[in-house]
């Protein structure tokens, strides 16, 4: 008889579907069996999708409101980059409207060289998220000034907020030099976010390169080579697990996100996490 393995939640990063607004990623969602949803509220870089929430607002109640039916929650916003020109304050609306909305956490990178200014500015915008209960994880990139998990670690622990934590995503951890074993030796409590896709056994070569793959070359899980089982294993058991597989558009959303559904499924059926 074999026994019965309980999934955990799963969530969606929005990158996986960025061309579906929040409104309608809510529903999306649920239809295809995610219980969770990041939302892309903060451009990742000039010209790139971002949907504007403003609190108050009635878009932001609608979306409650579908939220409520739908069984969705909010887990993450983002993505914020800290570089040397950042304002924590300019976030409010940012962290206004996603209170509103229920999130738990906001997803940031850093590209400032400056490692003292950026750990003094990722400390205030943990205290700044703080007043509205959200927490802040900061992702490391390999074409950004923080681009190893050790980078992450260093920011985060000097910080030393109580709501700072990392955001493990199995691409750049693979991409940047890390392994599963890195992340089991992560203090406890700080790897608050995981975002999990998988990905060709060849590693792109060239910055150019490298974006092409983490924003439209990933693969479902168990698709490619990433180590997944392995991080999976790694991971801490309150970790927030979603997944982020941004594939391009030649299938529509709905399709994709059943196809990775199934795929994180049978990954975390044969691998359960934590």
């Amino acid at each position: 008889m074999t026994a019965h393995v309980s999934i955990p939640p799963l969530g969606l990063a929005h990158f996986t579907a960025l061309e579906v607004p929040p409104l309608e990623l809510v529903g999306l969602a649920a239809r295809t069996g995610f219980a969770s949803i990041g939302l892309r509220l903060v451009a990742a870089a000039p010209g790139t999708p971002v949907y504007v929430l403003r609190a108050g607002s009635p878009e932001v109640a609608e979306l409650r409101h579908r939220l409520h039916d739908n069984g969705v929650r909010v887990h993450d916003l983002e993505i914020v980059t800290i570089d040397e020109h950042f304002d924590p304050r300019a976030l409010e609306p940012v962290l206004d409207a996603g209170s509103e909305i229920g999130a738990s956490r906001l997803s940031v990178c850093a590209d400032d060289p400056d490692r003292a200014r950026l750990v003094d500015r990722f400390g205030a915008l943990c205290d700044l998220a703080a007043h509205y209960a959200i927490g802040v994880d900061l992702e490391w990139m390999g074409w950004r000034a923080v681009r190893t998990l050790g980078d992450a670690l260093d920011v985060v622990t000097r910080a030393g907020r109580p709501n700072a934590g990392m955001l493990v995503d199995a691409l750049h951890l693979a991409r940047n030099g890390g392994s599963p074993a890195d992340v089991a030796r992560v203090p406890p409590g700080l790897i608050r976010s995981v975002q999990l896709c998988d990905a060709r056994a060849e590693a792109p070569v060239g910055t150019e390169a490298i974006i092409a793959e983490a924003r439209g070359g990933r693969l479902p899980p168990g698709e490619g080579a990433l180590p997944l089982a392995e991080l999976v294993a790694a991971l801490p058991a309150d970790a927030n697990l979603s997944f982020e597989v941004p594939m391009g558009t030649a299938l529509p959303a709905e399709e994709r996100l059943r196809r990775i559904h199934a795929a994180a499924v049978a990954l975390l059926e044969r691998h359960p996490k934590g």
